[in-house]
Parts: C-alpha cells; structure tokens; sequence
C-alpha cells in the first residue's frame, strides 16, 4: 500500500481528500501545518507528498525546500496543491523541485491522475537506478581530475617511504600510477657519463610514474623521495578502464601532461642558454613552487639536487648561492635555504 503525506491546513478540504485517497487504496498521512509535515516525512517516509503553499508556521514552498535538503526525504516526490493560479507562483514552485502543481478546485480523476503519474515515474527512476547499480563497476561515475584523485585517495594502495628512498628504478616494470598524497618527489635520469639530472620536482596532489598505459613499458627514469613521502597507487589497467569510460577526465589529463612537458621544454632550454645564475634563482623558485613553502620557511634541498636540475655543477651553485644571500635574495640557515625575495630572484638574468 503506498503512503501519502497530505499537508493542507483546511480541516474539511483535509479530511475529504483523506477520505478520497483512501477510498482509493493509499495509506495517508496528514498534517496541518509543514512543521509537523517535516516530522511525518522523515518519520514515515511516505511515497508522496501533496502539500499546499499557504500555511501557518512555515509555507509549502519551505516545506520543499526542506525536504531536498534532507538525505531521508530528498527522492520524494512533491505536489504543490494550491489556490495560487498565478504563473509566477506555479514557476516558483516547480522551480523548487516540485513534480507537479495542481490548483484548486481540482477534479478527483485530475488528483489521482497526478498522483498516479508521479508514482509511476518515481518507480521506474528506483528501476534505474538499480539496474545502473547492479551493472556499475567502480571508478565509473568519475567526472573529472578532482574526482580521479579523489578516488586514488579513497581506493589506493598506500605506499610510503623514508627521505632518500628509492620509489622506482630505470628498467623497473610500470605496474602502477601514484598520487602523491604527502612530500616531495624527484625523478631522475642519467647521462651518458652516470651523471644525475633531476627532470622534475613532484609534491602533493601531483600524479607520479605515468608511462604508457597500453603497454608495459620499463621507467626510462628513477624518482627518489626528496622528503618522507606518502602515495596513493592504482594499477595501470584501472586507471586505463577509468579514462576509457570518462572522456573528460582524459582530456583535462592530457591537459595537465601537455603543461608539465612544456615546463620540461622550459627547462631543457634553460640549462642549455641561461646564465648560471639564472638557473639558480629557478631553480630556487622551483623548489618554492613544489615544497609549497611560505617566504620565510626554509628549503631542506642538497646542494646536489639544485645543481642537478639546474644543470650546473655543485661548486658553481655553491658560489651562486653565496652571491645571492650578499645581495639579500637568499639566507641560509643551518645549510637550509630561505628565499627572502621572490620577485628579485624573478627578475635574474
């Protein structure tokens, strides 16, 4: 037997539409005023709900608005039944949410035609709604790059690791793609000579070790936590059957992957034409950007690492450094580094 709220302050129009639909075969439920219509709804959650607009104590308009506030009674489906005729007011109404809006004086075939109506479409949505459950598979209803990350976060493996470990090595399968939850991150590769050079710098909320997604190919480089680090791994497969399935979060990616290879190409041509040092003051700036530090918080980075990706040698940065706390860009304290003017440091040559 369905339920029907019934909320209408007019006693004897109240009680003969009570009476109708129960004739009818529903279980109703009424009230005379929306404060206690509120109380029924989440108590009995009826099927239904015919309400009328003006009421004592709260109107049908917050009623609605109520109850699509309200995890319990959200899905309900609403009927204003009003003597407001008014187009505005009928507007207003179905721009709350409402199904329907029946004026009064109403017809009992108009009533339960509406009544009907709405029951029938509210079971086949529930139908839906369980046929799209029963076949969903997970990572389905990603929408876009927040959502992916989310969703590294909730479902992820979680791997962690000490400042200086290892995360991958050149030549190790790429089984998995990271999101960087917690630290610093830098991937590496090695010239002809074994020499380290630092291709990237990754902090939270950055993705780590994409490589092709339709075949396993090995890292061509290695990454190394710069700090203790905490990340979030899916399997490549699934997060290749995520953006199969969402389209728009491949294409806000691919987004993401076209800037970090022009920040790459940007930084290929500075070590090969800025002066020494410019590539310190971004390198510097750089590693601001990535350690997500305030002006006066210093940066716990090796010499080596700045010179890697600088593409200078450690003595040359070391000098450079010097240079840069006499002319007050820089401090250092206790070998740490503190940027002290950020738009100087901008405006090296």
């Amino acid at each position: 037997m369905k339920k029907v709220l019934l909320v209408e302050d007019d006693t004897s129009l109240r009680e003969n539409v009570e009476e109708l639909l129960g004739l009818s075969g529903f279980r109703v439920f009424a009230a005379s005023n929306g404060k206690l219509a509120l109380e029924l709804a989440k108590r009995e959650r009826p099927d239904i709900v015919l309400c009328d607009i003006m009421m004592p104590e709260m109107d049908g308009y917050e009623v609605l608005e109520q109850m699509a506030s309200c995890d319990q009674t959200r899905h309900i489906p609403f009927i204003f039944v009003s003597a407001k005729t008014e187009r505005s007011e009928v507007r207003k109404g179905m721009d709350l949410g409402a199904d329907d809006y029946l004026t009064k004086p109403f017809e009992e075939e108009e009533l339960l035609g509406a009544i009907y109506s709405r029951l029938e479409k509210a079971e086949h949505l529930e139908n839906s709604f369980l046929d799209r459950k029963a076949t969903h598979k997970e990572g389905d209803d990603i929408r876009s790059l927040n959502e992916l990350k989310n969703f590294f976060d909730d479902h992820g493996q979680l791997f962690t690791y000490k400042k200086d470990e290892t995360i991958y090595t050149i030549g190790e399968h790429s089984n998995m793609v990271y999101l960087i939850l917690k630290g610093v991150v830098k991937s590496c590769g090695l010239d002809e000579e074994g020499k380290e050079l630092i291709t990237s710098v990754c902090s939270e909320d950055d993705f780590l070790g994409f490589t092709s997604l339709t075949d396993n190919f090995p890292y061509q480089e290695y990454a190394v936590a710069i700090e203790d680090v905490e990340l979030a791994g899916l399997h490549k497969e699934k997060v290749k059957s995520i953006l199969e399935e969402n389209k728009n979060v491949s294409l806000e990616l691919m987004d993401v992957i076209a800037e970090d290879l022009v920040q790459i190409k940007k930084q290929l041509l500075q070590m090969a034409y800025s002066s020494v040092r410019k590539k310190t003051a971004q390198t510097l700036l750089m590693y601001c950007k990535a350690m997500n530090r305030g002006k006066n918080s210093p940066l716990k980075i090796a010499r080596s690492d700045l010179a890697g990706v600088a593409g200078i040698a450690t003595e040359s940065l070391i000098r450079t450094l010097s240079d840069f706390k006499n002319e007050g860009l820089i401090t250092i304290e206790n070998r740490n580094i503190v940027v002290l003017d950020k738009a100087a440091l901008e405006r090296v040559h």
